[in-house]
């Protein structure tokens, strides 16, 4: 068969740039060893292991049986977009209305359509490592260039002020920040985010939050939205979220943007070219998720507090491994730069190398630093049993080990 690249179907220059979800990947490798059954600890993926709260399931039946089963305006159905704009005027304290709220096929789609309404060709956008592996590939794909800014271990990860300043040059246009992290689970402190929103501000930045994590944050951590740090922030900032990981909802492919009314009529505008609307049935769903008994928000926000507590504990005690302050999310992002020194002479020089070798001897899969921007280390996800992650980290232990 003749190849692709040489007939009129060969790929465009975008795509052969982009790189592949790893964690997909290695979801997907487990997957694959699991089927085959082998007694693989899959510990890779973000996505929270409880069912979808019950009475979010019967707003979907009703959904079905009620006939909501066509097309809804592009943006989302106005129920929807009210109960988003309330949700976050009540828990942030900005006024917000449904004008300013584009519900999209999941966070993931909302991020794809802010890049590609306010980036052109050249423009630059900072980018914090570790960052989530699909952040650098949109905003590529949305023809603007990633400009990715180390972080470091001993500051929890967090982009410092004079690192901003630093990567800025003509051509920014934008910062991408998200608190609680993915994939490190740091949470910014509110002076914190103050000091790069002023230098935001001062360079007439645009700022994108994502802030899918906003209500996984633990201790008793104050946790402030950013467009609430300083006046003026709103009119600059695109806010996203959605119902994936608050409700454990990641099937159901509902996320948003929360920005000036202006540009989400254009995102709107985008959506409407690209996929008509959300799904009809999710939609109202979440409209039941924000609007119904929020207590199964904080029953999975004490069970992900929980086990943050016993991985943290357990991964700060094993030879060689650090991990930064874990104050959301439900992740654990681990350094093993001196374990991979020790491994050397082995052929394990890299942290693909290293999550590979973990799956192979130990069946534990997680997922390679490199594929966030830090190489020598390693992301965890604790969304899973008590039982499940307790042997996980037994074996990881024993890998350290060289057992």
């Amino acid at each position: 068969m003749e190849s692709l690249e040489s007939t009129s179907l060969a790929t465009a220059r975008r795509m052969r740039a982009l790189e592949p979800s790893a964690t997909l990947a290695m979801a997907a490798r487990a997957a694959a060893l699991a089927a085959a059954g082998v007694d693989v600890i899959d510990l890779s993926v973000g996505e929270p292991d409880f069912p979808t709260p019950d009475h979010i399931c019967r707003a979907a039946e009703e959904a079905i049986r009620g006939g909501k089963t066509k097309y809804t305006p592009a943006a989302g159905i106005p129920a929807l977009r009210k109960a988003v704009a309330d949700d976050y005027a009540r828990r942030s304290g900005i006024a917000t209305t449904p004008a300013q709220v584009v519900v999209s096929n999941g966070a993931k789609h909302s991020l794809h359509n802010v890049f590609t309404a306010v980036l052109d060709e050249g423009d630059e956008v900072v980018v914090p490592t570790p960052y989530w592996v699909s952040y650098a590939e949109l905003v590529k794909l949305a023809g603007a260039t990633p400009v990715l800014v180390e972080t470091r271990i001993e500051d929890d990860f967090k982009l410092r002020p004079e690192a901003l300043q630093a990567a800025l040059s003509p051509r920014t246009r934008m910062l991408l920040l998200c608190t609680p992290s993915n994939p490190t689970g740091v949470v910014y402190a509110p002076e914190e985010l103050a000091a790069l929103a002023d230098i935001a501000i001062d360079r007439d930045l645009a700022v994108v939050a994502d802030e899918i994590y906003d209500q996984l944050v633990y201790d008793g951590r104050a946790y402030a939205s950013f467009p609430t740090l300083r006046p003026g922030l709103v009119d600059r900032t695109v806010v996203v979220a959605g119902v994936s990981k608050t409700y454990s909802m990641t099937g159901w492919r509902i996320g948003w943007t929360i920005a000036p009314e202006p540009l989400s009529k254009a995102i709107g505008n985008l959506q409407s070219q690209e996929t008509s609307n959300p799904c009809s049935i999710s939609q109202h769903a979440a409209v039941a998720a924000l609007t119904g008994p929020q207590e199964c928000v904080a029953q999975m926000r004490a069970t992900f507090e929980r086990r943050r507590n016993l991985v943290a504990g357990r991964l700060a005690a094993m030879p060689g491994v650090r991990i930064p302050e874990i104050g959301g999310a439900f992740y654990a992002f681990f350094d093993i730069r001196e374990p991979l020194g020790r491994l050397k002479s082995s052929g394990i020089s890299t942290s693909m190398r290293w999550c590979e070798a973990l799956l192979e001897k130990k069946q534990v899969a997680l997922v390679a630093g490199s594929a966030f921007g830090a190489e020598g280390h390693v992301r965890m996800s604790f969304a899973a049993a008590d039982d499940k992650l307790a042997e996980g980290l037994d074996r990881i232990a024993a890998f350290l080990e060289g057992g």
